[in-house]
């Protein structure tokens, strides 16, 4: 999905929940949408303390929570590396985790969207997310430790 169609899709799914539209929601929300890495709170902070030089790091950590509590961002949790991570892509989809490099990386497959079709269906729970993550060797350290 395109960068401005998903941040519309956020202001429009906050302004829906009832959330204020701040300056540092907004930019710790579009510095995550803008990566595929996963990053932590610490992580954005420091991204986004560079456009908003008065920013804290309670304030981006609170601004992840409230985004996560009404369903707008994933909080991944610690993903072996001790440190929680976050990601702005709420499609159905796996996390694989690299044991030895701790790359995060994301899988697609169609058949997940039928999964929470099925879940979702059987238990007559409204889903707002799900973490799927399976851990192993990325290509790249597969290949190195042949």
């Amino acid at each position: 999905m395109e960068r401005a169609v998903i941040e519309q899709d956020l202001i429009e799914r906050m302004k829906d929940s009832g959330l204020r539209l701040t300056p540092q929601r907004l930019a710790v929300y579009r510095a995550l949408a803008a990566t595929d890495r996963h990053p932590t709170a610490q992580a954005l902070y420091e991204q986004v303390r560079q456009q908003i030089p008065s920013l804290s790091q309670a304030t981006v950590y609170n601004n992840l929570q409230v985004l996560v509590r009404h369903g707008l961002v994933q909080e991944l949790g610690d993903l072996g590396d001790g440190a929680v991570h976050y990601d702005a892509d709420l499609t159905p989809h796996i996390n694989l985790v690299c044991t030895h490099c701790g790359r995060i990386e994301d899988f697609y497959d169609p058949a997940l969207v039928e999964m929470d079709a099925v879940v979702s269906g059987r238990s007559g729970y409204t889903l707002r997310g799900a973490r799927l993550v399976y851990y192993g060797l990325c290509p790249a350290c597969k290949e190195s430790a042949s």
